[in-house]
C-alpha cells in the first residue's frame, strides 16, 4: 500500500480482460446468487469516506465487521483500504468503538508494530486480537495493528512519517490480502532486529522477535473454506475516467460456485524465498530493463522508471506523468523460477488533465518512482486478479502466485 501518491512496497499478464469459459464472471460482473464469500468494493464511492478521499483518485474502499472477542460487541467499518501489496489488517485507533484483546509476549510486555510503505510513509501502534467478520463469512479471531501514533515510545527510529489520522493517511484502516499469510513470517519470528515488532512496556518498547502465531495475519487464511486466495473483480474504465466505480471481492479460488478461475487464466509464481532480494514479487521487463515487480491494489497508479519520451508534470505533480496526448505501452511480465510470462498492454494519459477533471478514477495515471514495477490499480481494471495464498492449492497452482 502507499496511499495517494505512491505504491505499496509489496509484493502479470495479458493486456485483455479474460473472457469465455465458466466460473467467475469478468472483472466487475455480477457474482451467482451465493454471496456469503463476496464483499463489495466501490472505488472513490459509497464505502470511502468523503473526510478521507477528496484528494485521493483510484481509491478501492471495501466494509468489514470488527466484534471484541467471544462477544456480540461488533462494528461495522467502512473506509477499509483493499490492499493486495500487504498482509493483514490495520485500522485507526480513532476509528474502533469496540474493546480488543493486547497480544502479549511471556513476559506480558506489549506487542507493537511499525510498518513502512514504499511512499515513505508509516503506521505504528499495538497488536490486538479481534473477531472479524469478511462478507457474511464466519468470524475469525485474527491478530490485527491498531494504529495508534501515541501508543508507548511511538518516536520508533525506524518508524518515520507516522500516518496520525484517517483524514491524513487516506483510510480508517487497511485490508492487506497478498499471497502471505503473516506480515513477516520467519524473519521476524527469529530476529528480534527485523525493525518491524517491539515490545513495549510502559512507554518502553525495544525490538522483538514474535512468533507467527501472533504476527499481523491476513484474515483470509483463517477463513474456515475460502481461504486459498481471493479475487479481486473490477470494471473496465473509460478512456477518460469515472466518477467511481463498482466491482467485488470474491474469497476463495474454485471453493465454491462463483470463484472458478475463468478458462485461460494464467498463473505467475510469486517469489518466496524469504533470503531473496526478489522475495514477494514476480518481473517484468520493461524498456530494456528488468525489474521486481508486484500487483497492488493499494497503489492508486502505474509506478515505474519512464522512457525519455514519458515526460513528467510540473511542480506539483512532478512525480506524476503528462505526456501531451495518451502513449501505449508494453511490458512482459514472468512469474518467479519461470513460469508464465506475457505480455500487458497500457496506456498513460496525463495526470494534470485528469485531476482537473470532474472524475476520480482513471486506468491511465502513473509516476515514476523508480526501482521496482508498481502494477497498481489501474492494471485490475477489467480484469478477474486471483491472489492465491502461499501453501494453499487451487487449480491455478499452489500459492504464493497472481493470476488472471
Amino acid at each position: 500500500m502507499a496511499g495517494c501518491g505512491g505504491g505499496s512496497g509489496g509484493g502479470a499478464a495479458s493486456g485483455n480482460p479474460p473472457s469465455g469459459g465458466s466460473g467467475a464472471p469478468p472483472g466487475g460482473g455480477t457474482p451467482p446468487a451465493s454471496t456469503n464469500n463476496v464483499l463489495s468494493i466501490t472505488v472513490n464511492g459509497s464505502l470511502c469516506s468523503s473526510e478521507t478521499s477528496s484528494s485521493y483518485p483510484n481509491k478501492p474502499c471495501v466494509s468489514l465487521t470488527v466484534c471484541t472477542p467471544g462477544t456480540t460487541a461488533c462494528q461495522t467499518i467502512n473506509d477499509i483500504l483493499l490492499d493486495t501489496g500487504s498482509y493483514g489488517l490495520r485500522i485507526f485507533k480513532s476509528a474502533l468503538n469496540v474493546s480488543l484483546v493486547p497480544v502479549t509476549n511471556n513476559s506480558g510486555a506489549t506487542i507493537a508494530e511499525c510498518v513502512q510503505y514504499a511512499d515513505g510513509s508509516s503506521d505504528w501502534g499495538p497488536v490486538q486480537t479481534a473477531s472479524v467478520i469478511l462478507g457474511n463469512e464466519p468470524a475469525v479471531q485474527v491478530p490485527i495493528q491498531v494504529i495508534d501514533p501515541a501508543f508507548g515510545n511511538a518516536a520508533q527510529a525506524s518508524c518515520e512519517h507516522l500516518d496520525t489520522s484517517p483524514a491524513e493517511a487516506g483510510f480508517n484502516g487497511i485490508l492487506g490480502i497478498g499471497s502471505f499469510a503473516q506480515d513477516c513470517g520467519s524473519r521476524c519470528a527469529s530476529d528480534g532486529n527485523n525493525g518491524i515488532y517491539y515490545a513495549c512496556s510502559g512507554s518502553n518498547c525495544s525490538g522483538t522477535e514474535v512468533p507467527l502465531s501472533s504476527q499481523v495475519q491476513n484474515p483470509v487464511a483463517l477463513l474456515p473454506q475460502d481461504n486459498n486466495g481471493v479475487i479481486v473483480q473490477l470494471p473496465n474504465i473509460p478512456a477518460e475516467g469515472s466518477l467511481s466505480a463498482n466491482g467485488y471481492l470474491v474469497l476463495g479460488i474454485g471453493t465454491q460456485s462463483n470463484n472458478s478461475p475463468v478458462t485461460g487464466t494464467m498463473t505467475y509464481l510469486i517469489n518466496d524465498n524469504p533470503d531473496s532480494q526478489q522475495y514477494g514479487d514476480i518481473s517484468t521487463s520493461f524498456n530494456g530493463h528488468t525489474y521486481d515487480s508486484f500487483l497492488d491494489t493499494g497503489s492508486n497508479g502505474l509506478f515505474f522508471t519512464s522512457p525519455a519520451s514519458l515526460p513528467n508534470c510540473a511542480s506539483p505533480n512532478q512525480e506524476w506523468f503528462c505526456p501531451q496526448s495518451t502513449q501505449d505501452f508494453s511490458a512482459t511480465n514472468t512469474g518467479a523460477t519461470g513460469s508464465s510470462s506475457d505480455a500487458v498492454s497500457f496506456q498513460i494519459g496525463n495526470f494534470d488533465s485528469f485531476i482537473t477533471s470532474t472524475y476520480n478514477v482513471s486506468s491511465e495515471i502513473g509516476a515514476n518512482p523508480g526501482g521496482e514495477f508498481d502494477w497498481g490499480l489501474p492494471f485490475f481494471f477489467g480484469r478477474n486478479v486471483y491472489v492465491g495464498l502461499e501453501g494453499k492449492q487451487s487449480s491455478l497452482g499452489t500459492g504464493p502466485y497472481y493470476a488472471y
